[in-house]
């Protein structure tokens, strides 16, 4: 048994390493990726007008107080 596991460790690492599609491309499509969500919502933020209404500051008034 221990023969064997160590006949197929030797002969997978002799064997050509070939990179795959992640290998070669995946940095760049997660930085294309990164790139695109930034500058999609950044439009979105920026440029759509939407009224976000985050901030009561000077839309609310205080009621009068009763007793």
């Amino acid at each position: 048994l221990a023969r064997g596991i160590q006949h197929t460790a030797v002969r997978q690492a002799h064997r050509k390493y070939e990179p795959n599609f992640h290998d070669k491309y995946g940095n760049l499509v997660l930085l294309g990726g990164a790139a695109v969500f930034t500058a999609v919502w950044g439009y979105v933020f920026t440029q759509a007008g939407i009224e976000w209404g985050l901030s009561p500051v000077g839309r609310v008034t205080p009621k009068e107080w009763r007793e």
